[in-house]
């Protein structure tokens, strides 16, 4: 049986997310370079800044998920998560301290914060329940291929502007800021070409965190406790630094990192339709815990940049998979919600994770956060597969009231 077409809703957002994160990976991927090389800040400054700007601005995501459920819209939303971001980046071009790298750090994941919960249900409302991972699979893939595109970008101005200088020069940094405002401005032109699916018009919702099946809060608490040691990617561009990993190089890692994503993503998805999603989580966490053990033994920078390429595989297939499960889980009229609260619970937990990683370099070395990261993620996995035990003949977990809405019956 051929695989149905992708939505056009998917595509074209798939397209906006490939902008976007072309835009973001130029200005913000060597950020925390910025941070050190050229305003000398301290590694628990980065820290803040990283924990500050994702978990403030995700508290924006279950109000913004639940409001275009309240709404029976998500467009509105989505556009303008996607404006605040594109037009607050270029700001960078003029930071000459770490309290404006925050506000506009922070405005760019308030953007986030608006949109992202809103487009993951406009992506599962415009799929099919059996083609849901196919299509965050290739939402994921289109992303990540922004993000090679712009760090292969960046390697090249880099190597143009200071050859292999290991520390980032300021006019480098504001170069590729400024090339950064050029896709971050063009999406805005798609955004007009989206559409709401029609539903029932405005849902009689109400903002709760109850009345969703037993396996969703199970899920949100395996998750919590990996995030707790999901630090921000930052401190592995500054692993990757302290290990005498150059500025050029370190943008050839990461277009790699990316790009292993990218290829990895959408067959993630595609496998999650067949085979479930939860073993391709578990694989994924898995990889996760035994790559940040790998960060803390690096003794080279050649391990690191191994291990950081391998990186991608845990990325590539979870993060579509994860979203694919909670619209599984939790009826149509509350996916704004459910998405809401997933990220908020994320982004909630980002906060202490990049503090105290911070806290932990700065005082007991480089490798300390990546040991806590690898132990917690392992305990993260053992609760995740403990929660969706598999029923008889492989079946979906039952929620409260028979199987969750949009579920797969083999």
């Amino acid at each position: 049986m051929p695989s149905p077409k992708l939505p056009r809703n998917v595509r074209l957002l798939s397209w906006i997310s490939l902008l976007n994160d072309l835009s973001s990976e130029m200005a913000l991927t060597t950020l925390p370079l910025f941070l050190r090389n050229v305003l000398g800040v301290p590694a628990a400054v980065v820290g803040l800044i990283e924990g500050v700007a994702d978990s403030t601005a995700t508290l924006l995501r279950v109000f913004a998920g639940y409001l275009s459920d309240r709404m029976g819209r998500r467009k509105p939303l989505v556009a303008t998560g996607y404006t605040v971001s594109s037009v607050t980046k270029p700001l960078l071009y003029f930071a000459g301290s770490w309290p404006l790298v925050m506000a506009v750090r922070f405005a760019d994941r308030v953007g986030k914060g608006v949109r992202n919960a809103p487009r993951d249900a406009l992506i599962a409302d415009s799929t099919p329940p059996e083609a849901r991972g196919r299509s965050f699979g290739y939402h994921r893939a289109m992303d990540t291929a922004g993000a090679v595109l712009a760090l292969a970008l960046a390697a090249g101005l880099v190597y143009l502007s200071q050859r292999n200088a290991l520390a980032m020069g300021r006019e480098t940094y504001r170069l590729l800021v400024l090339v950064a405002a050029v896709p971050g401005l063009a999406l805005l032109f798609l955004l007009p070409l989206v559409r709401d699916v029609r539903g029932e018009g405005p849902n009689r919702v109400n903002l709760s965190l109850r009345g969703f099946a037993p396996r969703f809060y199970l899920l949100l608490g395996a998750v919590l406790l990996f995030t707790m040691g999901n630090s921000s990617d930052a401190f592995l561009i500054l692993r990757a630094q302290s290990l005498g990993v150059t500025v050029f190089h370190t943008f050839l890692m990461l277009a790699a990192f990316n790009l292993v994503m990218t290829v990895s993503s959408y067959p993630a998805g595609v496998l999650s339709d067949h085979i479930g999603r939860k073993r391709l989580i578990l694989f994924g966490w898995g990889v996760y815990a035994l790559i940040y053990l790998g960060f803390a033994l690096a003794r080279t920078g050649g391990q690191v940049m191994a291990l950081y390429v391998a990186y991608g595989l845990y990325h590539g297939t979870t993060q579509g998979t994860a979203n694919a499960l909670i619209s599984d889980l939790v009826p149509a009229a509350r996916r704004g919600t459910a998405y809401g609260l997933y990220n908020t619970v994320v982004g909630l937990a980002a906060f202490p994770a990049s503090l105290v990683a911070g806290l932990l370099w700065d005082a007991l070395g480089p490798a300390a956060p990546f040991l806590l990261g690898a132990s917690l993620a392992g305990g993260a996995l053992v609760m995740l597969g403990m929660a969706f035990r598999e029923e008889r003949g492989g079946q979906l977990p039952m929620g409260p009231s028979g199987p969750p809405n949009g579920a797969r019956q083999p």
